[in-house]
């Protein structure tokens, strides 16, 4: 995902001179071919990613179109001030990159692990929400994203996700993409839960349950059509993220259901309200929390 991030980028600079690059400290051979076309452009703002966003803040006030990158919660929650003032009380064009993240960097511990960017990002008046669950879903959005004058955060893994769409995919900020029809149970996954979806959904089908399998690139604004549909169609939905269960995508859903009446079985699964202590792996970790095919099939299967 890392690749195709900075691979687009350069693409896109290349027609767009406004596109300018901020990182945190990290990613600087990655970014090789970025500065080829002009080093200028790039911007090593160091381990300071409050000053980081007040200066990608101002550049955007000053006609440019920044994007900051850095490890995801280090783009996000240690930041959220400069997020909250700079950039979205201004209402300015800043592509906010969180990369690994969710369990991505599960064995780095908590201060590595991004399980709480969605909710407060949620919060922000303006900010759009991104998650994709392949690059062609990431090329789409960036290029989506560099056309709005509103601020976005994009939030990506960094484990090799599969790609899941071909090439000539055509996506819609706010409209998720059906990613396999189904009936009964409708799967919404939210970015780099996609793959293990897909397996929870193949077992389902092997007890005779054909499940749709929804990816929500999307997560602000919410695809309120699909779920207005989907409310008419299934018997029971079912949010797939890496995230809390408290204020993500699961979260969104529900307010939305509260708040229009509607009525059908809700199943979320995320991680608990907790930090995860022990050291672990991202595969260790999706165990710990059910965050596995299995489980999801399991869970499904056990309320229809």
């Amino acid at each position: 995902m890392r690749n195709a991030f900075a691979d687009e980028l350069t693409q896109l600079s290349k027609v767009d001179e406004r596109l300018v690059l901020l990182s945190g400290d990290i990613g600087n051979r990655l970014f090789d071919k970025f500065k080829d076309i002009d080093e200028k452009r790039f911007l090593n703002c160091g381990i300071a990613e409050a000053n980081m966003m007040g200066v990608a803040a101002g550049l955007a006030l000053s006609g440019l179109r920044p994007f900051v990158y850095t490890i995801t919660p280090f783009t996000t929650t240690r930041c959220f001030e400069q997020i909250r003032v700079d950039v979205c009380y201004q209402n300015v064009p800043v592509v906010i990159v969180g990369t690994g993240s969710g369990l991505s960097y599960a064995e780095l511990g908590p201060t590595h692990h991004s399980l709480e960017d969605l909710a407060i990002m949620r919060t922000l008046p303006g900010m759009q929400i991104f998650a994709p669950c392949d690059t062609n879903e990431l090329r789409m959005i960036m290029r989506a994203v560099l056309q709005s004058d509103k601020p976005a955060y994009i939030r990506i893994g960094k484990k090799g996700e599969p790609d899941i769409h071909s090439k000539s995919l055509r996506l819609t900020t706010g409209e998720a993409i059906i990613v396999r029809p189904g009936e009964r149970i409708a799967l919404l996954s939210v970015g780099s839960m996609m793959e293990e979806s897909l397996k929870a959904a193949d077992i389902l089908a092997e007890q005779g349950v054909l499940a749709e399998i929804v990816s929500f690139h999307t997560v602000k604004p919410l695809d309120v059509t699909y779920l207005s549909g989907a409310m008419e169609r299934f018997e029971l939905i079912a949010t797939v993220e890496e995230h809390s269960l408290l204020g993500g995508f699961g979260s969104a859903v529900a307010e939305w259901m509260v708040a229009t009446e509607n009525r059908i079985p809700l199943v979320n699964f995320g991680t608990a309200d907790e930090f995860m202590h022990e050291v672990g792996h991202q595969a260790y970790a999706r165990q710990k929390y059910g965050l596995t095919a299995k489980n999801i099939a399991y869970q499904i299967l056990s309320r229809i």
